[in-house]
């Protein structure tokens, strides 16, 4: 695998923990049997958690496929994983600034992971441009 497919994972990874971290924490209060109950996120650390949980999993889909895409046209790898590390290490800094509650920052964040996506996915189209 490459270093791009893992961050792929590491991705996946990262909205999963962003929304399980909270429920560890406040084991006493989460109640499996009712995993969605509106009264557990009206804490507001949870309920940005809960946020950076659901950005986590709108933002992937569009991740993977720009990785998958540009590492199938043939594109330099290493580009590819530099960026991919990039998006992951942004969407890291991401998750803490959404719990953390700076929206300025959160939102810099995610227009910086957004363009990151958007230079993969367009990799394929601008590959003769690349270096090797």
């Amino acid at each position: 695998m490459t270093i791009a497919e893992w961050c792929v994972f590491a991705s996946l990874m990262l909205y999963l923990l962003s929304i399980a971290s909270v429920k560890w924490l406040r084991v006493g209060r989460f109640d499996n049997s009712k995993p969605r109950d509106p009264a557990f996120y009206e804490d507001p650390i949870a309920a940005r958690a809960l946020g950076a949980h659901q950005n986590g999993i709108e933002a992937f889909p569009f991740f993977a496929a720009a990785v998958l895409l540009a590492e199938f046209r043939a594109c330099p790898q290493n580009l590819i994983n530099e960026l991919a590390i990039l998006f992951v290490i942004v969407r890291i800094a991401y998750v803490f600034t959404y719990i953390g509650d700076r929206p300025t920052l959160r939102s810099i964040l995610w227009s910086i992971g957004f363009a990151l996506n958007i230079a993969i996915f367009f990799m394929p189209a601008l590959r003769h441009f690349l270096p090797i």
